[in-house]
């Protein structure tokens, strides 16, 4: 057994049995490990950020790591969007990147990198394995080191790849799950709430699952205190049966006001919210400066259990939270807009699906019409780094081939990785790609009034540099051209249609949505 072959039998007796790779001459022996290792499902793709992102969106699915295989440190960089996202998100993923042989590295051939230095910003671990023999004992504790939420990112030198390991596969690690809330911080968040003050829960982080919802709002009706979801956790419990929280605010001018009057700030999962971006004159911080934080749990806490307890603390399990009933809009008729595309989705979602959100500004219409859809996940782009959506629509589909994938995405965004089209063609993933085609960088459209530059208003030049047609893109070809059924809305009857049909029957396909910006 070789390296590579004990690296890949230690990670599916890990349960780390999908790899999406791309590749390079360094990896042939890992390549070539695949074969032999029977129980690894690998996922081709053609651009290292269709990789990381869709190693992003199968973990938010799963809970466990995918690994992915990248090609030395410029695969490794091409990565770094995405693995950013995820590590954002509180994403576990196992990164085996490619090396050169350990004797080549002194002659400094052109891909030589310092691989470690580009890992080490978006990773929690990052290690070289020196030996054939260590190889797999390092792939065991990659996957320790990943665990329920963290990046792993191991170096493989093509020579401990190639070369005999005597010692064999590693058997699986013990991996220690999200951490106990003491029960005297439990007691100290009821005694908050139980104080008189203007209190706020804010959820959030990795996950705010349907019970959380619940908990909260059974917390909330009992103590007085109002609850949020944060702008952007990884993966959020949606639709028909949910609790009816609302969530914080993107723009930072609407989120300080709705924040304004808070004394206590309770953290659940979420982090202290702030602006994404400066403002000349709009402060940084969204929760008042003079309000007290407390964190109940952090994003690696047991939530699920600070939460019960919380509830039964201050006696809210015997109240019925309040739930979203099942509203769904009617179909909308005339020339196309975001608005009327975000009617015919909360309409025809079908029950348990996953949408994944990176419409931008037009998802915003999205949202507003799809809280009381049938139940369903929504996976949200955590990190703000643009080119997520696609490859983590892919990497829920593998997740769960089971469920329906909705991906709503910007026209600017997908072009991002409009290459992991061609991965859902090859593995067949029943993914629905809606895109949003303004024609416009319209988020940043929004944010250069925001920002003040040349008061609000571009020249000539700048507004170029924000405008995406000339030529006008398009994706119905794109999309055919990789192996993906594609159409063209301009009305809402079409798109209705189209939506319709795609919820129907399996496999990819992108309905190419022709709308007006939203602001």
């Amino acid at each position: 057994m070789n390296g590579a072959e004990s690296l890949l039998t230690t990670l599916t007796n890990n349960g780390v049995n999908v790899c999406f790779t791309n590749p390079g001459t360094s990896e042939m022996h890992f390549v070539a490990a695949l074969d032999e290792v029977a129980e690894m499902r690998c996922v081709l793709c053609l651009f290292e950020g269709v990789l990381s992102g869709a190693a992003d969106g199968y973990a938010r699915m799963t809970g466990k790591p995918a690994s992915t295989l990248l090609h030395l440190g410029p695969g490794l960089g091409n990565a770094l969007a995405n693995i950013h996202n995820a590590k954002k998100g509180h994403s576990p993923m196992v990164n085996i990147v490619g090396d050169h042989a350990t004797y080549h590295l002194e002659y400094d051939a052109p891909l030589t990198s310092d691989i470690e230095a580009i890992a080490g910003p978006v990773s929690h671990w990052v290690h070289t394995s020196r030996s054939p023999e260590d190889i797999a004992r390092d792939g065991a504790e990659a996957v320790r080191q990943a665990g329920f939420s963290q990046i792993a990112t191991l170096m493989l030198p093509a020579d401990v790849s190639w070369s005999d390991n005597p010692n064999g596969a590693e058997a699986a690690v013990q991996i220690v799950g999200p951490l106990a809330v003491p029960a005297e911080r439990i007691d100290d968040a009821a005694a908050r709430l139980s104080s008189g003050a203007n209190t706020l829960l804010l959820l959030g982080g990795r996950e705010v699952s349907k019970e959380h919802g619940l908990l909260a709002d059974q917390i909330a009706q009992a103590t007085g205190a109002r609850v949020l979801i944060e702008v952007l956790p990884g993966k959020v419990a949606r639709g028909e049966g949910t609790a009816t929280i609302e969530r914080l605010a993107y723009l930072a001018e609407l989120a300080i006001d709705s924040l304004k009057d808070v004394e206590q700030l309770i953290l659940v999962g979420a982090t202290d919210p702030v602006s994404f971006f400066a403002y000349p004159g709009v402060p940084s911080a969204i929760a008042p400066d003079a309000a007290e934080r407390f964190v109940l749990a952090g994003p690696n806490d047991d939530i699920d259990g600070a939460l019960t307890a919380l509830a039964g603390a201050v006696g809210g399990t015997a109240i019925e939270p309040r739930v979203h009933a099942l509203d769904l809009p009617d179909l909308a008729q005339g020339e196309l807009d975001a608005g009327m595309v975000g009617m015919a989705i909360a309409h025809h979602l079908p029950e348990d699906a996953i949408l994944v959100d990176e419409g931008i500004t037009s998802g915003m219409m999205v949202n507003m019409f799809t809280g009381a859809a049938r139940r369903h996940t929504q996976l949200n782009q955590t990190g703000g780094s643009i080119g997520w959506g696609l490859p983590a629509a892919l990497g829920a589909s593998i997740a769960c081939p089971d469920r329906k994938v909705v991906c709503i995405e910007g026209d600017g965004s997908a072009m991002y990785t409009i290459q992991a089209l061609w991965s859902m063609a090859r593995e067949n993933a029943d993914v629905t790609i809606v895109i949003f085609n303004n024609r416009k960088y319209s988020i940043l459209e929004m944010e250069y009034g925001r920002t003040g530059a040349r008061d609000g208003v571009p020249g000539p030049s700048a507004a170029s540099t924000l405008d995406i047609g000339n030529p006008d893109m398009d994706f119905v070809a794109m999309a055919q051209g990789m192996g993906v059924q594609a159409a063209r809305a301009t009305t809402a009857e079409e798109f209705n249609a189209l939506f319709s049909e795609a919820m129907s029957q399996q496999g990819p396909r992108l309905i190419d949505a022709i709308v007006p910006t939203v602001f």
